[in-house]
């Protein structure tokens, strides 16, 4: 395989994660305004630990401490997300 191809599935990948990341930050919109409706705040601090431990056993060894710093940013994206939908 040479590197066009390997920078073709790279690129194949990257316009998943991009949809799903779009799909998750529509989501959050929906989160915002159950929790704008009950009274809860934005950060759910225990459920992001939750999701990050499963993260980095997800990922593995090698990779769990790159994934749980992907999903710290994500996390970060999608509250500050929820507080603009809020506003």
């Amino acid at each position: 395989m040479d590197l066009l191809e390997i920078r073709q599935r790279i690129d194949e990948i990257d316009n998943r994660l991009v949809e799903l990341f779009v799909e998750r930050m529509k989501i959050t919109e929906e989160v915002a305004s159950y929790k704008k409706a009950n009274g809860l705040p934005v950060l759910d601090r225990g459920r992001e630990e939750r999701i990050l431990d499963k993260i980095a056993l997800l990922a593995g060894e090698e990779f769990s401490s790159d994934a749980k710093e992907l999903y710290e940013r994500i996390f970060e994206l999608s509250r500050a997300h929820q507080e603009e939908h809020l506003k």
